[in-house]
């Protein structure tokens, strides 16, 4: 297998380099070269937005494109590589769903695409990828957590309860999460490229994969159970002012905004092969890979830093 990856030193797309060097595929990589590139794969440096000159000769059986800003970056690529690619998957984002009648799962109604966020943006790579001119996957990814996060989401959380102390736990336990380690997104990327699965496919986690109580039990216990979760209702948190997601990291009260990113039908993935490891797995690998960096995680320029202020944390505990 000739992989061409159009990132693949960060997150995701250094995920499905790894896992690709280690089926033994001749992996290439495109990106601007600001990060140190996996082992045992070539190197091409250009600039999405700019200059593609690298990308101008080559062949490859597969592309995977982890692009996640301007849609028109997409479809720069897409053309440039047809006639020189047999498929194309591009990792996207259920970001790009209204919200709407999220049952409908992969045919539920789409964001406006002249939406300025970052739900557009991903919806305008979608429309980019379809300048590719053979099979095209449509990952729509949801909350991704593992090792070499550079969201922060899963290395706070690791980060405070290795702090210990009187912790806010957001409730109730029993919350359901669904995401997927980017790994498993790897391997599914890597296995529909074999098969040319092409379309929309939601990928993340079956519904109650795990629960908010599961996932923080695990990390204390991974992190040396130094913090004493203090299980603070939902009604609390929002009293303080305190964002879900944002200032409290992959939780969200529940309601309909929870039910849309942590209920919904991934029936079709799981029929394409899809495979989510264990949660104690992801928690305990990306807690390795923390304590293995010699100084804080990556953190993305293009995305707000999570977490609570301690002293917002200590007022709602009553300290």
């Amino acid at each position: 297998m000739r992989l061409l990856i159009l990132g693949g030193s960060g997150f995701v797309g250094r995920a499905v380099a790894d896992e690709a060097v280690r089926r033994g595929y001749d992996v290439t990589v495109f990106n601007r070269g600001q990060r140190d590139a996996p082992d045992g794969v070539t190197t091409l440096t250009g600039d999405r937005l700019g200059d593609l000159s690298a990308l101008e000769s080559g062949f490859w059986d597969a592309v995977v494109d982890t692009w996640s800003a301007q849609g028109e970056a997409v479809r720069r690529t897409a053309e440039l590589l047809s006639g020189r690619a047999g498929y194309y998957a591009y990792v996207s984002s259920r970001s790009v769903y209204s919200g709407e009648q999220h049952e409908k799962a992969e045919d539920a109604p789409l964001v406006d695409a002249a939406d300025e966020g970052y739900a557009g943006d991903k919806l305008r790579g979608e429309q980019g990828a379809a300048a590719f001119d053979g099979p095209v996957l449509l990952a729509r990814a949801g909350l991704i957590l593992g090792p070499h996060e550079d969201i922060g989401r899963l290395p706070w959380w690791l980060n405070r309860l290795a702090r210990g102390g009187p912790t806010l736990a957001p409730g109730p336990r029993d919350n359901t999460l669904q995401y997927i380690d980017a790994r498993d997104l790897a391997n599914f990327l890597l296995d529909a490229s074999l098969v040319h699965a092409a379309g929309p496919f939601d990928l993340v986690s079956e519904s109650g994969h795990t629960t908010m109580g599961e996932l923080l039990d695990i990390a204390n216990e991974v992190t040396g159970g130094r913090a004493e979760l203090r299980w603070t209702d939902p009604s609390v948190i929002e009293a303080a002012g305190i964002e879900p997601w944002t200032q409290l990291p992959i939780w969200l009260p529940p309601g309909e905004l929870h039910d849309f990113l942590h209920d919904g039908d991934v029936s079709k993935a799981y029929g394409q092969g899809l495979v989510c490891r264990p949660v104690r797995e992801t928690i305990a690998d990306t807690w390795e890979w923390l304590q293995s960096l010699p100084g804080d995680a990556p953190q993305r320029a293009d995305r707000p830093r999570v977490g609570v202020d301690p002293a917002v944390e200590a007022k709602v505990l009553g300290q």
